[in-house]
């Protein structure tokens, strides 16, 4: 029996050496080593080698990206009433900051230009500031202000030869949307004020002119639903609600203050960022708060469509219809217009770009028997010299037909250079 336990106790040992190599070697604890490396107090890690460990960082960028640039060109006109040449120096910066939700845009422009009989002036001047946020995945909000100053030299094409100086027009405006998405439903609200004065006119045959009686409040809101049908179109509807408040009576002895009310209804379409187009009718009425005034009922057509097959071509058409004040130096009481413009640009390659438009509208003044129609067309390029000088050339058609003022006839060539940040 103690044989047989002795045999089966050598078995046993052969066994787990045999099995020994294949097992993990065992866990030694050398308490000694740990009491060496032991910290003494105020004593921390050493923090890791940072090529070893360290991200590599991202670019640093200011939290606000300044643009600029100075433009000179010379332009010279031959027209149904003469030849001019004219010189413009048109300076614009802009100053742009992206933030995580909100984004922020400041840009300036201004035109100053010498006439050919040596008059310098400031014929432009134009101020905006607009605000982009992202509140949430559906929901989008734009904000923005603009300060607008223009006033046509003497000798500007078109104007009435009797107009010894041009009247100054200002404007301000102030405008907001909210863009949301219910599902397949798209709603949108935005809402505009803005405000525009005029200085006087002087004429050669009835001296000064005072125009405060065109100076206007103008306040619109509208309200934009649309279903999107598939992936693709969007059928949309649309209803806006306007109102314009004269400072006082115009030429006619009558205030000119009126209610507005559009509604239109129409298609809009996204292919692939390939082609976007939309195309509504509807119609537009224009209420005088005055019984004497005759009150303006009109169609309202409006369409576009912008192809852009590559980066380097660029397609745009656009048809639309408006009723605006009529502005100074005019006895109406509202201007109705309709109006076609097209443009093509495209790029050559990184040094060269080409351009081309085409216009053509049609405008009469309610309350006055002054009609217009107008044509045009132009076409452009411009030449990289080096990263931040471009010289560019134009050349531009226009065919006006007043039957206050008369027909004109225009062609101009342009020359330019403009230097960039």
């Amino acid at each position: 029996m103690a044989r047989h336990n002795l045999t089966a106790l050598r078995i046993l040992l052969t066994s787990t050496v045999l099995a020994g190599p294949a097992l993990a070697d065992p866990l030694i604890i050398d308490e000694t080593s740990l009491r060496e490396d032991r910290l003494a107090p105020g004593l921390y890690p050493a923090a890791p080698v940072p090529e070893e460990f360290a991200l590599p960082s991202e670019p640093g960028h200011p939290p606000v990206e300044i643009d600029w640039s100075v433009g000179l060109k010379g332009s010279y006109s031959s027209t149904t009433s003469g030849e001019r040449f004219v010189t413009t120096l048109n300076p614009a910066i802009s100053a742009t900051h992206q933030g995580v939700r909100t984004d922020l845009v400041l840009e300036g422009d201004a035109e100053l230009a010498r006439d050919t009989d040596g008059t310098l002036g400031v014929t432009g001047l134009d101020l905006d500031f607009s605000t982009t946020t992202r509140l949430d995945r559906d929901t989008t909000v734009n904000g923005g202000a603009s300060l607008n100053l223009s006033r046509d030299l003497p000798s500007a094409p078109g104007l009435d030869p009797v107009i010894i100086e041009p009247p100054l027009s200002v404007t301000g405006r102030l405008d907001g949307d909210i863009d949301r998405q219910f599902g397949k439903f798209n709603l949108g609200l935005d809402g505009t004020i803005a405000r525009t004065a005029y200085g006087p006119t002087t004429r050669s045959d009835t001296g000064v002119t005072d125009n405060s009686g065109q100076n206007v409040w103008e306040g619109d809101a509208t309200l934009r639903l649309g279903f999107q049908a598939t992936p693709i179109i969007e059928v949309f509807t649309e209803a806006g609600l306007g109102r314009d408040w004269y400072d006082r009576t115009g030429a006619g002895g009558v205030k000119a203050d009126a209610t507005s009310r559009t509604l239109r209804a129409g298609l809009a379409g996204q292919w692939n960022g390939l082609v976007s187009a939309s195309a509504s009718v509807g119609i537009g009425q224009h209420d005088f708060d005055n019984a004497s005034l005759n009150d303006i009922t009109t169609r309202l057509y409006d369409a576009s469509i912008t192809y852009t097959p590559d980066p380097t071509l660029n397609l745009t058409a656009a048809l639309a219809t408006t009723v605006e004040p009529t502005g100074a130096d005019s006895t109406g009481t509202a201007r109705v217009a309709h109006t076609a413009t097209a443009s093509l640009d495209y790029t050559v390659n990184s040094w060269l770009r080409l351009r081309a438009s085409a216009d053509w509208a049609r405008s009469w003044l309610e309350g006055s028997t002054e009609t217009e129609q107008r044509h045009g067309a132009g076409i452009g390029a411009d030449y990289k010299v080096n990263a931040h000088t471009a010289v560019s050339a134009d050349y531009g058609y226009a065919h006006r037909d007043n039957s206050a003022s008369g027909v004109l006839e225009s062609h101009t060539v342009s020359l330019g250079v403009t230097v960039r940040r």
